[in-house]
């Protein structure tokens, strides 16, 4: 029977984007089962089949004889369109079922500027997009990821959230559920009630926030006996044993990351105190190498994927890196499947382990000194030095690789016109380094690309308490950085501030802002992220109409003693470790990694992962 998605497929873009039915993907009777859950990706379906997270959740929960997963993505404005015309409502690629008929939608959060894309997709299902609004025959809404553990900016429009890695509280939030329905569901406020008590698990309605005069938080307190004071987040303790689905949807078309993905380790410890990930993500944990070449195996033979790479924050930190890689080119050598490794250091990456993996085929190498003088590099605890900077490009240029970006951030706390300056003067080093050595020894054609983004200060790192640079400075160092750079050997590339203001807003937001967030899709606003549909007109009019100075979040250097809109949220890693890195930082003064020495952070109170390894170190000295 040809349906009505069928019939205006053939009006837009990329009708694969919509039809479902990839090999690995799961089919289930809805009739078979007890739980309908909606894994909702607030974007385009590229970009949401290249997320990690999404298939471990969505092949976990349907090993669930009781649950179904399917999977609900944000429909590009030509299928939206299209959608309007004909009375579609939001519906799900597996069954092509609108998702009012679910009992559950869980919104995974990675962006801050995807908030517009959830209630734009909320408002596509004919949902209430408050919770307060919502009566007991729609779906309960809840999210998670890094951006739940300041959710507040959109508490108002969800159920619940989950902080921290979702493998097994998704596992126990659903089971409570089917516990509750069985029941009768008489009250969406008894399954609440139930799952608040689940560790990691946020109910938001279930807290009161209260304001000072001067707008900042006064307090954050339960209002319901079931809450709990603080929420902490889950990991999975043992990760080498964490699910992983062994079978890979392939998608129709191509997709962002359209290759094997091999999580090999969640957390770092390296400490760069402007990186959130870095800090919630603590501890380190490590899978073995054997169980990944298992995984890797399995994940290539179902896919027929010619390129795997491997996932984590810093990849040359793994401790079994050689083992791991000598076992996957023995694997893909012969069939021609590539191999790469992002998030390499650049003081600990290995050039013979490069040409051992780009033999398949040579791709450029991407560093990150992240800033352009060693003075602000120790400010930000980055670790490096110039001479390792110099050392390692010196190996890749005399290696034969010719194509490197430089990454850089602009506007970060303390930077000087110096600092600016120092990334222009840093990359005419790096060029002066491939000339220094003799042309016969040296590949052809040099090709360095500079490229900044703008600093966001984010909840939960060294920086949590400091101001954003204005519009105006980022676009003031964006020029110097550009007449700083006297040749056309070196390109330069730089990230727009307006979506980075944006993000400054909301990263570090409270409630205030969900009502913002509400009008601004409203007037239009949606797929924030993308530049040709983002509207920072729309956003600055929905600030002023509802009164709220978007500059009271970003311009202003927070004390230690303000109580933060996210403190009733505990990542693991102290406040007071935090504010020590912060008092370090404006002194310059770095910190070793976990490996190094363990600086008391508060992750050892999970009693796994590096934090276990070094304590077991020091018990054998």
């Amino acid at each position: 029977m040809i349906t009505l998605k069928d019939k205006i497929l053939s009006s837009v873009t990329k009708p694969t984007r919509y039809t479902g039915g990839e090999l690995n993907s799961v089919i289930k009777d809805p009739a078979d089962v007890y739980v309908r859950f909606g894994f909702c990706f607030p974007d385009v379906y590229e970009i949401a089949m290249s997320h990690l997270g999404m298939k471990i959740l969505y092949h976990t929960l349907n090993t669930r004889e009781d649950t179904y997963c399917e999977r609900v993505f944000a429909p590009w404005p030509d299928m939206e369109e299209q959608m309007q015309k004909h009375g579609m409502k939001l519906f799900a690629l597996e069954t092509g079922d609108e998702v009012t008929h679910f009992d559950m939608l869980g919104f995974t959060m990675q962006y801050e500027l995807s908030y517009s894309n959830i209630v734009n997709m909320l408002m596509l299902a004919d949902i209430p997009i408050k919770a307060s609004e919502r009566g007991e025959d729609f779906p309960i809404i809840c999210g998670g990821g890094s951006c739940s553990y300041n959710a507040e900016p959109v508490a108002d429009i969800f159920d619940f959230f989950t902080m921290g890695e979702g493998e097994e509280v998704m596992h126990e939030v659903v089971s409570e559920y089917a516990k509750w329905k069985r029941s009768g569901k008489k009250c969406k406020r008894d399954y609440l009630e139930a799952i608040a008590k689940i560790d990691g698990v946020y109910v938001p309605s279930f807290y009161d926030v209260k304001y000072n005069e001067d707008n900042t938080v006064k307090s954050v307190t339960p209002n319901n006996p079931n809450a709990r004071e603080v929420i902490t987040k889950r990991i999975m303790a043992d990760f080498d044993s964490a699910y992983t689905p062994h079978e890979l949807m392939v998608p129709f078309g191509e997709i962002v990351h359209d290759r094997v993905v091999l999580e090999i380790m969640r957390g770092c410890l390296r400490g760069c105190r402007f990186c959130q990930a870095g800090y919630i993500y603590r501890p380190l944990r490590e899978r073995k190498s054997d169980t990944l070449l298992v995984l890797a195996d399995d994940l290539l033979s179902c896919s027929g994927y010619d390129e795997i790479s491997l996932s984590s924050l810093s990849t040359s930190d793994f401790g079994g890196l050689k083992e791991l890689t000598d076992g996957l080119l023995d694997m893909t050598e012969e069939k021609k499947i590539g191999l790469s490794l992002p998030s390499l250091r650049i003081d600990n990456f290995s050039l013979e382990l490069m040409h051992k993996v780009q033999a398949v085929r040579k791709s450029g190498i991407t560093f990150a000194p992240e800033a352009g003088t060693q003075r602000l590099r120790d400010v930000i605890n980055k670790n490096i030095t110039e001479e390792d900077i110099m050392r390692s490009t010196r190996r890749l240029f005399e290696g034969g690789w010719t194509n490197v970006k430089l990454y850089f951030m602009i506007g970060l706390p303390t930077e000087t016109e110096e600092d600016v300056k120092g990334i222009a003067d840093l990359s005419q080093r790096v060029l002066d380094v491939y000339f220094s050595i003799p042309k016969e020894e040296r590949a052809k054609n040099i090709n360095i690309t500079v490229s900044t983004s703008s600093f966001v200060p984010k909840p939960f790192t060294a920086f949590q308490w400091c101001p954003m640079d204005s519009r105006e400075q980022l676009i003031k160092k964006q020029d110097l950085l550009k007449s700083s750079i006297k040749t056309r050997r070196i390109k330069y590339s730089w990230h727009d501030n307006k979506t980075s203001y944006l993000e400054g807003i909301f990263a570090r937001g409270d409630r205030r802002l969900c009502d913002v967030i509400i009008r601004a899709v409203e007037l239009g606003c949606k797929f924030d992220g993308w530049n040709e549909y983002f509207r920072f007109d729309l956003w600055m009019q929905a600030f002023e109409e509802l009164g709220i100075d978007p500059d009271f979040y970003t311009a202003r250097e927070r004390s230690i003693d303000e109580v933060l809109p996210w403190d009733h949220i505990d990542v693991g890693v102290t406040k007071q470790f935090l504010i020590s890195e912060y008092e370090k930082s404006k002194l310059a003064q770095t910190t070793p990694h976990c490996r190094q020495k363990c600086s008391n952070c508060g992750a050892a109170r999970f009693k796994t992962g590096v934090c276990l390894e070094k304590r077991e170190a020091q018990k054998n000295e």
